[in-house]
């Protein structure tokens, strides 16, 4: 093994560096693995933006919902949220986590996907219509046929989380190279080689953690795509009704026609559309935007009057929906890190254990051992 390289956090490359580990993307993804894996391997993260976390870790709704995913992804959520409960006090002196519940109300349109989410229930209260408009006075009534109530959802420090686990790859000695991208790459003699255009970087391992850009970077590497779609998703910010609203949970519609979350004394709208496009800086789309706040108005009893300012960001899911991590089985030394869609952020901790354990090729972390193979990229390639 190679020794830790050492160096400054952000920077262009100056030649050929050789590392044990090639990280590609400093997204939630990329920096958490980072984190994990600099403590006994030299760890390089290239960024093909200026700065890392530019993209869709910086544009999270910032939510931690249990009753989220498929049982894989709740898995994940199950060994996140034992980390988040006890996270490294060196690195995050304050809660990564903040109260704040998650109430999902239905009308005729989303009473089948109430009765799904009540099917699958991991500390999911029903409660009544009335209980509902308890919590959030500004919904109308009678629209609302049936209501359920997740109270350990939580808010998420992204920022602090992203820069805490930045912080520690770069004391274990990584380094992070922006403005870094990813013009190809092959395997020759058991080592990948990696060039950007501002030098080449080596290593035995490279792992695809660049989210929605992952089946361009596999392109570029001579590995085959394993169907990656980004969808873009936007949001409102509106101004609030009620000073009272820093006290509401986030609230949707069942059917995920839209959602609501309280931040800082605004209210954070989104269309929940999913349309599919290509990699790119995402924006919001005006009409989608109209459209679901449309939808959102019908649902309120306060006029939507005024939209502060808006964005959008990407979520990128393999066909199956399910996160791709694990070393692809026809390309030795490269490892997949991605489609982790609407996840990313709540489940970044138990994503960062499991491939670390991976890479090393030590037992999964302790509840992820029947996901291993869910995960796998291994599915694709069958």
């Amino acid at each position: 093994m190679t020794g830790a390289i050492t160096g400054a956090i952000t920077g262009t490359i100056p030649g050929t560096i050789t590392a044990d580990v090639v990280i590609v993307g400093a997204g939630m993804a990329g920096v958490g693995l980072a984190a994990d894996l600099s403590r006994d391997h030299a760890v390089v993260l290239l960024e093909m933006e200026s700065r890392p976390g530019y993209h869709s870790t910086g544009r999270s709704a910032a939510i931690f919902i249990q009753n989220y995913g498929n049982a894989s992804i709740r898995a994940l959520n199950r060994v996140s949220a034992a980390w988040y409960a006890d996270p490294d006090p060196a690195l995050f002196p304050t809660p990564l986590l903040s109260p704040r519940g998650c109430l999902f109300v239905a009308d005729a349109k989303g009473l089948a996907k109430h009765r799904a989410l009540m099917a699958e229930d991991e500390g999911l209260d029903e409660i009544s219509p009335e209980e509902a408009v308890g919590l959030v006075p500004v919904l109308k009534r009678a629209p609302i046929l049936a209501a359920c109530y997740e109270r350990t959802s939580s808010d998420i420090d992204v920022a602090a989380l992203h820069q805490g686990w930045l912080k520690k790859a770069k004391a274990s000695g990584a380094t992070l190279l922006t403005d870094a991208r990813v013009d190809g790459a092959a395997r020759t003699g058991g080592t990948w080689q990696i060039a950007t255009n501002g030098g080449t970087v080596e290593a035995p391992v490279l792992v695809n953690a660049a989210g929605a850009w992952a089946d361009r970077v596999a392109a570029a590497c001579g590995v085959a795509q394993v169907g990656l779609q980004p969808y873009r998703r936007s949001m409102a910010v509106l101004p609030s009704p009620d000073d009272a609203s820093r006290r509401w949970p986030l609230f949707g519609d069942a059917a995920d026609a839209w959602y609501c979350k309280p931040d800082g004394g605004k209210l954070l709208v989104s269309p929940s559309e999913e349309d599919p496009v290509e990699p790119h800086d995402a924006f919001a789309d005006d009409m989608v935007l109209a459209e679901g706040l449309d939808r959102f108005q019908q649902a309120v009893t306060f006029p939507v009057t005024r939209v502060e300012r808006s964005w959008a960001g990407l979520r990128s899911f393999a066909p199956d929906r399910t996160p791709v991590a694990g070393f692809d089985p026809s390309a030795e030394g490269f490892f997949w890190l991605a489609g982790q869609g609407g996840y990313g952020i709540q489940t970044a901790p138990g994503l960062s254990l499991l491939a670390g354990s991976l890479i090393r090729r030590t037992p999964p972390p302790r509840g992820l051992e029947p996901v291993v193979a869910a995960l796998s990229p291994d599915r694709f390639r069958t």
